[in-house]
């Protein structure tokens, strides 16, 4: 999509945003995998819905700029708050497990 944004369309504010959060969603979820305990676990995971919820803030400023359609910008926000829903399940999961 940023390829797309700043070559198609000369935009490259906003979509370097969406890029860094999108992309720091997976690194912060990596890094989970490695934690060095339930709440360093926990963390990572927060940063990373934190994230998650940033790119739901970009992408609805690319669709209200029109820089992306109607179908575009729900595709991709559909895509977020699925990966929304599932953060929040581990993190809510795992609280409960570890009585955090």
């Amino acid at each position: 999509m940023y390829k797309y944004l700043s070559s198609q369309k000369n935009e490259r504010v906003l979509s370097k945003q969406v890029l860094r959060s999108g992309t720091s969603v997976g690194a912060n979820v990596n890094e989970s995998r490695n934690a060095q305990s339930t709440s360093d676990f926990i963390s990572k995971l927060s940063i990373a819905l934190k994230e998650a919820d940033e790119t739901t803030y970009w992408l609805k400023c690319l669709y209200g700029g029109e820089y992306i359609t109607e179908a575009q910008y729900s595709s991709m926000n559909n895509d977020i708050q699925e990966i929304v829903r599932i953060l929040v399940k581990i993190i809510k999961t795992t609280k409960e497990r570890h009585c955090l």
